[in-house]
């Protein structure tokens, strides 16, 4: 009887892995993109949706906020892109944060900031499925009627993906996330041609609907707190 749970974890998540084994899970770079950038990458599916919703609380003429709240994030992302890049080439042992942090400030900072990192990505995971469930379920009644359980049932999936290993969770997520980058590219393309070259006027299924603002009465700190949730 005491094999049968050893069994089913070994199906599950694979044979278990030595120390000395850990230089066999180094990845390729088109391996190590869908695996370690999934964060930013999720991100993009739902931040322009939700940064478009919280500025629709004052009315649609906020929407011209928005090219500058992005402006604000891309050069966000550029200075964390350049923060990691300096990170890696210091720290090569793939520590992180939690050991640029316990190296230089001491073990309390580094266990504070991998518990900050855990917090971050449990909400990462809470989001970005709540999401994709929501907007599948546009699509699909049954999934919307039962987005709780289909959201709980992709992330015990993609718990059991992970724990098989950084190898072969990197394989099953690259076709998926390169699909998604070539996805977004190719819609970016196929509107810009519609619009410089067959003059298509690029026109959303709502625009017809009025927004209504649920506050007319912002000023000062309160539009300046506005915005500051929409980039957040």
């Amino acid at each position: 009887m005491s094999k049968a749970p050893d069994l089913a974890k070994r199906l599950l998540v694979g044979r278990a892995l030595r120390s000395t084994q850990l230089h066999e899970q180094l990845l390729p770079k088109r391996l190590a993109l869908p695996i370690f950038a999934s964060d930013p990458l999720s991100s993009v599916a739902y931040a322009p949706q939700e940064l478009l919703m919280m500025l629709a609380v004052a009315g649609v003429s906020f929407y011209t906020y928005g090219p500058w709240v992005a402006v604000a994030i891309v050069v966000l992302m550029a200075v964390v892109v350049a923060s990691y890049r300096q990170n890696v080439h210091a720290y090569p042992s793939g520590g992180g944060d939690y050991e640029v942090a316990g190296t230089n400030l001491g073990p309390n900072a580094g266990l504070t900031v991998a518990s900050a990192l855990i917090v971050d990505y449990v909400l990462t995971v809470a989001v970005s499925v709540s999401s994709g469930v929501e907007n599948i379920g546009s699509a699909i009644p049954w999934i919307g009627e039962h987005q709780v359980f289909v959201a709980l049932a992709i992330i015990a999936l993609l718990t059991v993906i992970n724990l098989r290993g950084v190898r072969e969770s990197g394989r099953a997520f690259a076709f998926p996330t390169y699909a998604f980058v070539f996805g977004v590219l190719g819609m970016i393309v196929f509107g810009l041609f519609r619009l410089g070259v067959l003059g298509h006027e690029l026109r959303a299924p709502t625009a017809d609907l009025d927004i209504h603002a649920e506050q007319t009465d912002l000023a000062g700190f309160a539009v300046l707190f506005l915005l500051l949730r929409a980039f957040s």
